[in-house]
């Protein structure tokens, strides 16, 4: 079988043992065969009561923790994870499936073929239910909006992103959509002088709050949101539309 980037995986014909170094695909994999899965990073945080050895972060797994886990399948994503400590896995023989994701489609095509790789042929119903919800989502009247994801230096969404897709999809068009890089590092004060209707504060991978972001765009007006159901490709999908309709107000 090919992953999203069309590498060639050797996914055994019986799947016992998975590690997961993407939060959304650890939360996929417990939600669709429980007792999978096997190690997972210090980020995965749900279900909350997933019980497997952690193996590191995102960007800094612990290679040899994996190794010694042994398990049929790793199961990565290309934006979160660095191409070396991919490529280290496949040197240390792991089968390693890299998913793709930019837009909501590509979300239930790539959660689709990777759950059917790992997990069988099956379609889970959190998926289907997921894929109902966005189908039936109306865009809101569009803003423009100023997506930050960090700051001490300031980034922002730029181009080709699913958080950017997921936005457009419920009416707020993302003024950095057209920006050349995907995550650009931008000065406060151009932020400020962007022409937007609202700023959409996630709680990760920077965790904004009330007292730690808006003020830097006062008079515009910002909205915290859940970073899990903005960014993340899983079960939250199903909720997504909802919760992130009401945060944006």
């Amino acid at each position: 079988m090919d992953d999203d980037l069309g590498a060639p995986v050797r996914v055994p014909v019986t799947v016992g043992r998975v590690v997961s170094i993407v939060p959304s695909l650890t939360e996929s994999l417990a939600a669709t065969r429980p007792g999978l899965l096997v190690g997972a990073t210090d980020w995965c945080t749900h279900p909350g009561d997933l019980d497997v050895v952690r193996v590191g972060g995102t960007k800094n797994p612990d290679l040899e923790g994996i190794r010694r886990l042994a398990p049929d399948l790793v199961v990565a994503n290309e934006e979160e994870n660095r191409p070396e400590d991919l490529r280290a896995l496949r040197e240390a023989g792991l089968n390693v499936w890299v998913t793709r994701v930019r837009t909501v489609p590509e979300a239930f095509t790539s959660l689709r073929r990777m759950l059917a790789a790992a997990c069988g042929p099956e379609v889970p119903g959190w998926l289907l239910d997921a894929e109902k919800s966005w189908s039936a989502v109306v865009p809101a009247p569009e803003q423009r909006v100023i997506v930050p994801v960090w700051r001490r230096p300031w980034m922002v969404v730029g181009r080709d992103t699913f958080t950017g897709d997921v936005l457009a999809r419920l009416g707020r068009f993302n003024v950095f959509a057209d920006h050349a890089e995907r995550y650009p590092k931008i000065q406060l004060d151009e932020l400020r002088s962007v022409p937007a209707d609202l700023v959409v504060l996630p709680d990760e991978p920077y965790a904004f709050t009330r007292d730690d972001g808006p003020e830097a765009f006062v008079p515009v007006p910002s909205a915290l949101v859940s970073g899990r159901h903005l960014t993340w490709y899983g079960p939250s999908l199903t909720q997504a539309p909802e919760i992130l309709r009401r945060q944006l107000g």
